[in-house]
């Protein structure tokens, strides 16, 4: 790289010099150009005793820098960052489209690799930024713990409990817990069936069995709901209190919505799926290198009896 930099003692004195010259010639210019404009065509800061750098590299097209000193080396990391990300903001459909080819082509090349190890190690790298990937996105869904009252359940003799047992099996009003899990939406619809019932279905499909307790937990904090009953096909029967009394706000706040509780869904059936394959990916590398090293030692063994 080579520099050249070009100081002047004035940027007055070099267009007063102009002016004379042109002067010589016509006295139009001091005609079009009046006093005190003909003269200060740059900011007053970079008017007197300005420094005009000019920056020649091999195979690029030279640029002048007014001002600047010539210390290019410390601004020269900031300037290369401002201009890879002003060229990727600028890029053509065409351009990005010819980047994407590429790293498509190069994980081809990878997947279709005669080495194994190299072929297994693309799809782990691959998965284990995917699992990364997932477990950032699923933090975002995470409920802050708000201090709330204790809730008091009421205590309930045997009696009662089969009465009330019975009572949610006959009556039809339910409410459906699907694979958005709980979310705000589903502690209102139990509040709307406890104004005109006393108990009230919860039912949870899909749902695994070891679920269904949890998710009648989180209900019997959300709601301030008693649980009757838990059935072996994943429905939770809820009785609503002797003194119960209707919140104002039906849906807590501190819950998710549907669409976000949607949301929260696909990325932990992703992440289900995706964390066995990391660790079936991990088993089949470390396969692989006991498969080598017992194919070496087959073969030294081999080579020592013909020896």
């Amino acid at each position: 790289m080579i520099k050249q930099v070009f100081r002047f003692s004035s940027c007055h004195s070099w267009f007063q010099k102009a002016r004379y010259q042109s002067d010589a010639y016509s006295p139009l210019p001091a005609i079009l150009f009046p006093k005190g404009l003909a003269y200060s065509p740059f900011p007053k800061k970079i008017g007197d005793n300005a420094s005009v750098t000019l920056k020649v590299e091999d195979g690029t097209v030279p640029r002048f820098c007014i001002g600047a000193g010539g210390n290019f080396e410390k601004s020269g990391v900031v300037e290369s960052d401002r201009c890879v990300s002003n060229v990727k903001k600028n890029m053509s459909r065409k351009a990005k489209l010819k980047e994407l080819r590429f790293f498509r082509l190069k994980a081809k090349k990878k997947m279709n690799s005669s080495n194994p190890e190299v072929r297994i190690r693309y799809k782990l790298e691959k998965a284990k930024r995917k699992e990364e990937w997932l477990i950032e996105k699923l933090r975002k869904f995470e409920l802050p713990r708000t201090a709330e009252l204790t809730h008091d359940p009421e205590s309930l003799t045997e009696e009662e409990k089969f009465y009330l047992k019975r009572t949610g099996e006959k009556k039809k009003n339910y409410v459906n817990v699907g694979r958005r899990g709980v979310f705000g939406g589903v502690v209102l619809n139990m509040h709307l069936h406890w104004k005109k019932h006393e108990t009230v279905k919860v039912v949870c499909k899909p749902c695994r069995p070891w679920q269904v307790h949890e998710f009648a937990e989180e209900l019997t904090r959300l709601s301030k709901g008693i649980v009757i009953d838990v059935k072996s096909d994943n429905t939770i029967i809820f009785y609503r209190g002797k003194n119960y009394v209707r919140p104002t706000t039906m849906s807590p706040t501190p819950t998710l919505s549907k669409n976000r509780a949607l949301e929260k869904y696909k990325f932990e059936q992703s992440l289900e799926h995706t964390s066995p394959y990391v660790e079936k990916l991990e088993q089949e590398l470390e396969d692989y290198f006991k498969h080598l090293a017992l194919y070496k030692k087959n073969r030294e063994t081999e080579f020592w009896n013909i020896t």
